[in-house]
């Protein structure tokens, strides 16, 4: 598979032509990179608008994924996820209807921020027991039920989520179809679902829309990611795709980042899915060491390793620690869980540290405590609302019965416990507390 991006640049900047133009730093630097680093120039095509090299490129993409259109993001899947709730947004306006969007509640803050910016609705679908504020299991009978007396436009998952979990995508799909609403996928962390020897992808089992962070799972720089519409997507989808990333976007995106996606191709269609298939089969067996020796592991993603560390008598911050002084830096903790996110460029090697960093520590009794109950939190503004009014920091002690002004969440994993606009109840207050939360930002009153 061709380069196209990557072979422009590499041949500007063996040229030794006089940069005139920016960036300032003029192809020379400390980092060694500036000589490929270039902006919007003659040649190097535009990225929301392009018709030569990004445009060939960004084609070579969607072979691989098997969708009707990719388009690049230099801005995480963060840009991807805005221009796709746009797109949903114009969509349903277009069809006559309310934009007003289903969610599963573990949706990343960039879903709240994408309401605030484009005033759409949301109806928030819970699960019916959650243990952690990263998962919401939503099975295809209870979407169907939730349509059935729920008038929305889309439907919104996050799949896979935090922990690994991976949603029922094809029966969701199906759900959506015999309701007539858009399934839109949050697959942040599934890029390489696709390159499977049966494509866990949202695009391969009927998603119409879908962000993928090609960076968290695919040899990637950060900010590399994809927007996928599928073949069967509203023909609007293609005429304002490009729109859609260009109302959000910076107007000077990263050529680092665009040769990075570019050459991706070449290595995912070479002999990635064989390297992939190894390299999980490996982890699948660390996998099985790891519960002989007692450890307790959840999820269903093939490259990663989410321990249940109460039951092995730890939280999962005291088992990152560990990990942390044996070398190894996990993605994600909290009290509950550690995560550890793989890739075949990780190598057998690093498996062999985990494991033996791992098997090291003893276990100990079970820890029983669990995150406190969280009600449904009473809706007062909308986030749009919520964001546009002046808010003032409080301890979080403080705050029940004030109306949350902005997400008070980090990421890792930036996933609101209540949303902007919603009222703060004493069963949150605890919530907040359990994760370590200890400020929040809410509505300033007279």
């Amino acid at each position: 598979m061709d380069t196209p991006i990557y072979d422009f640049v590499k041949k500007y900047s063996d040229e030794k032509t006089v940069r005139a133009h920016m960036p300032g730093h003029k192809g020379n630097g400390p980092l060694g990179v500036e000589a490929i680093d270039i902006t919007e120039i003659e040649g190097a095509d535009l990225l929301y608008s392009p018709s030569t090299v990004i445009k060939k490129s960004e084609e070579n993409a969607s072979k691989l994924f098997g969708s009707a259109r990719t388009l690049y993001s230099t801005e995480g899947s963060s840009l991807s996820i805005r221009a796709m709730l746009y797109l949903a947004t114009i969509y349903a306006k277009s069809q006559g209807k309310k934009p007003t969007i289903a969610a599963g509640r573990n949706a990343h803050k960039v879903f709240i921020s994408g309401a605030a910016l484009l005033d759409f609705d949301i109806t928030w679908i819970f699960p019916e027991k959650s243990e952690s504020i990263v998962s919401c299991e939503i099975t295809p009978d209870a979407l169907d039920s939730f349509l059935g007396e729920n008038e929305v436009c889309a439907v919104y998952i996050t799949s896979p989520d935090y922990l690994g979990n991976i949603a029922d995508i094809e029966g969701l799909s199906r759900i959506c179809k015999k309701h007539g609403v858009l399934l839109l996928v949050d697959n942040a962390h599934g890029a390489y679902l696709n390159f499977l020897p049966v494509s866990l992808h949202p695009i391969s089992l009927g998603a119409h829309m879908c962000a993928d962070s090609a960076h968290k799972t695919l040899p990637v720089l950060t900010g590399g990611a994809y927007l996928h519409l599928s073949k069967d997507a509203p023909e609007i989808f293609y005429e304002m795709a490009d729109s859609a990333m260009a109302l959000f976007a910076s107007t000077s995106p990263s050529y680092l980042i665009l040769q990075s996606l570019d050459l991706a191709n070449e290595y995912l269609c070479d002999s990635y899915r064989d390297r992939l298939c190894s390299f999980a089969k490996k982890v699948s067996e660390l996998k099985e060491k790891l519960i002989s020796a007692g450890y307790t592991l959840i999820g269903d993603e093939a490259l990663k390793i989410t321990l249940e560390t109460k039951k092995y008598g730890y939280t999962g911050i005291e088992i990152a620690d560990i990990l942390r002084k044996n070398g190894i830096v996990c993605e994600f903790y909290d009290s509950d869980f550690t995560v550890l996110m793989l890739t075949p460029e990780s190598g057998e090697t690093a498996l062999e540290r985990i494991y033996d960093a791992l098997i090291e520590i003893p276990q100990k009794t079970e820890i029983t405590d669990k995150m406190p109950t969280l009600e449904i939190p009473e809706r007062v503004l909308t986030p749009r609302a919520a964001a546009l009014c002046e808010s003032r920091e409080f301890d979080v002690c403080e705050s029940a019965g004030k109306v949350l002004g902005t997400a008070s969440v980090s990421c890792p994993p930036a996933i609101p416990i209540v949303v902007c606009g919603e009222r703060i109840s004493e069963s949150a207050v605890r919530v907040f507390e359990y994760y370590g939360i200890k400020k929040v930002r809410c509505v300033k009153t007279k």
